[in-house]
């Protein structure tokens, strides 16, 4: 089945900017995170979403994407391509005759694999950043046969089909002649031990699978679909490798009267019909703490403050954003007799019609187009 374009996936365009691409993509991660969203699919759309921002997020990636598509360049595509093991017997003539030495050893020491982890934050801890211990499962050493797999009081031998090599010499008939090629050996799975006594808090593997509490640390401004890379906290290598890297990946929970895009903050703020007109000083809240904003009068709804150095901090250290304040004017309802004899006043007063000193009526433009008939 082909894969689905990344644009459309994300739903922008192909001239879509960088921070157009990451808007569509937080969007679409806070709706189908499978913490939040329990439809069957709901994983596979987050999946797919990722996948798209990895490549489109990235100008060398989308640049390749752009030009090759999802084959990317030298047809490898964009999650890794295809070894000579992916070609089933073939794989070793290609090896023969293509280098011969790309199979890895079995016996060589290798990296654990990286785990991941999504924590789930406020949006204040988000702002502030924080430290807190989480818990993940995880293979550790075990500590009865010390990673070793065998009984206490035994020892792993070594494998004498292999001699202790982890590979077998096959030998196969191809259309070139016979050829010896190596396979990894499945009496020991490549280890070149046999274990006869095997422990019995693992069962032979040498590792067991654990609740490990690790502590973290947030940085203040990190936002939605970042990262941290905790080293050596996934999980363990092989044959004396290092462990792989832990990475937390954040989703921020939304707020009711913030909202967030890169290091700024937008929030809207309701005033009245009366402080709109005549103007007033008004307290407005922010992650920092409450400012005054002088409104000033003829204020109508849609204009827009800003709030210099009120918004998150930059997650590298580069200073603050801004608070973007947009207003929002009421209009009464309920009014007492009282109230509304003095607007139908102030209407008449008016003219029956909104009156604006800057600049030319509404009322007026509309006239002088229909004059234009």
């Amino acid at each position: 089945m082909s894969k689905r374009d990344y644009y459309e996936i994300l739903g922008v365009s192909k001239d879509a900017s960088k921070e157009e691409i990451k808007k569509a993509y937080r969007k679409l991660a806070r709706k189908y995170h499978p913490d939040v969203n329990k439809e069957e699919d709901a994983a596979d759309k987050f999946k797919e979403a990722k996948e798209a921002y990895e490549v489109l997020g990235n100008e060398q990636k989308r640049a390749q994407y752009d030009q090759f598509g999802h084959a990317g360049p030298q047809g490898q595509g964009f999650g890794g391509g295809f070894g000579a093991e992916d070609f089933g017997g073939f794989g070793d003539i290609f090896d023969m005759f293509f280098g011969g030495g790309r199979r890895r050893d079995p016996n060589a020491p290798r990296q654990g694999a990286d785990l991941q982890y999504t924590m789930t934050l406020d949006f204040e801890e988000a702002i502030f950043g924080k430290e807190t211990d989480i818990e993940i499962p995880k293979e550790e050493e075990c500590n009865t046969c010390h990673g070793s797999g065998a009984k206490p009081g035994t020892s792993p031998k070594t494998c004498s089909h292999c001699n202790g090599t982890g590979q077998l010499n096959m030998e196969q008939n191809t259309p070139f002649g016979r050829v010896v090629n190596k396979r990894v050996c499945h009496y020991c799975q490549g280890s070149g031990k046999i274990i006869e006594d095997k422990c019995d808090t693992c069962g032979g593997a040498g590792k067991v699978r654990k609740r490990k509490k690790i502590h973290v640390n947030i940085p203040a401004g990190i936002d939605e679909g970042q990262q941290i890379r905790v080293s050596g906290q996934g999980e363990p290598g092989v044959n004396g490798g290092p462990a792989g890297d832990l990475y937390v990946v954040i989703q921020i929970r939304p707020h009711d009267f913030y909202q967030r895009e890169g290091d700024h903050i937008f929030c809207e703020m309701p005033i009245t019909f009366t402080q709109a007109a005549l103007g007033d000083e008004i307290e407005i809240p922010t992650v920092h703490g409450r400012v005054k904003l002088k409104v000033p009068s003829g204020t109508q709804t849609g204009k827009t403050f800003r709030l210099k150095g009120k918004g998150a901090p930059n997650v590298r250290g580069y200073g603050h954003g801004d608070q973007h304040v947009k207003i929002r004017v009421i209009t009464p309802t309920n009014l007492s007799e009282r109230q509304k004899e003095l607007l139908r006043e102030f209407n008449d007063i008016s003219g029956n019609h909104p009156a604006d000193e800057n600049e030319e009526s509404f009322f007026q433009r509309v006239k002088k187009a229909f004059k234009g008939d």
